[in-house]
């Protein structure tokens, strides 16, 4: 399937009305997609050198909201932004992509793949013309579309400082909800989505915490943020990966044992080994 081109003038008919509710509403909307696509949906952003963790929450939101029908929003940056567009396009779901760039140039690079699916399927969209490479203040401009796309703007994880805070700010300042999920205070990754909450964005801990803003029922079937387990080691692990020793002294375990658990949680698939010693969710 060949992806098509489109271009929407501010004030010609099609022009979405929400795009009025940023500052400096872009005057051309240049996207591959179809534009009736172009609906409020989830906006899902978060850390480039996202951790696992801050991957599979892009992943398990993402994929939960867009299973239901929701639209799932996000920059295409490498780490939770991709993990968001992906679990979307597993489940069949809608995705828009916006670009700091033209709609028609890969960044980054390693995003064609992704991109050309998008485009493809869903929708890739930018304010700059066709072309244009990607430039430092072309970014925080493009987070204002996606704040204006995002019924809710949910952050997953962040670091400080972040380009996902300027996207707060515009989502809070046209009136949408924000939340973020909480982090470990020990995690650098995870200091910029604590701040936020600590600002007064909404803790979310579970998919059913995002029903009512989006609209939705709350379900039964929602896995939550991490499954359940039968003991504190691996629920230890699941939020925040260790070394077996460090483990072992956290859980007020034996180190033999400790070893034997992990190597289990392992074969199971609960668990993985990353590539600095740590053992944590897959």
């Amino acid at each position: 399937m060949k992806a098509t081109r489109f271009e929407l003038q501010r004030g010609c008919v099609g022009y979405p009305s929400f795009f009025e509710e940023v500052p400096e509403p872009p005057r051309v909307l240049y996207g591959f997609g179809c534009p009736d696509k172009l609906v409020e949906g989830l906006g899902v952003v978060g850390a480039r050198k996202a951790t696992p963790y801050g991957r599979r929450c892009a992943r398990l939101f993402g994929g939960w909201a867009a299973s239901r029908g929701v639209t799932i929003v996000s920059g295409a940056a490498i780490g939770c932004d991709q993990e968001a567009h992906r679990a979307a396009l597993d489940v069949e779901g809608e995705t828009i992509a916006v670009l700091g760039c033209g709609a028609d140039v890969d960044y980054p690079r390693g995003a064609s793949t992704l991109l050309d699916r998008i485009r493809t399927v869903g929708v890739v969209l930018s304010e700059v013309p066709w072309g244009t490479q990607p430039k430092p203040w072309l970014f925080p401009r493009r987070n204002r579309l996606i704040a204006a796309l995002s019924r809710v703007l949910l952050v997953v994880e962040a670091s400080l400082p972040s380009g996902t805070f300027s996207t707060a700010e515009f989502a809070a300042d046209a009136g949408r909800d924000v939340y973020a999920v909480p982090g470990s205070i020990f995690a650098p990754e995870c200091r910029g989505s604590n701040r936020l909450i600590r600002q007064g964005a909404t803790p979310v801990t579970d998919c059913s915490e995002l029903a009512a803003s989006l609209l939705l029922d709350s379900r039964s079937d929602d896995p939550g943020l991490l499954r359940q387990t039968k003991d504190r080691l691996t629920e230890a692990l699941l939020a925040d990966p260790m070394r077996p020793d460090d483990a072992a002294y956290a859980c007020e375990l034996d180190i033999v044992e400790t070893v034997r658990r992990i190597s289990e949680l392992e074969l199971e698939g609960v668990i993985r080994k990353y590539p600095d010693g740590r053992y944590g969710p897959c």
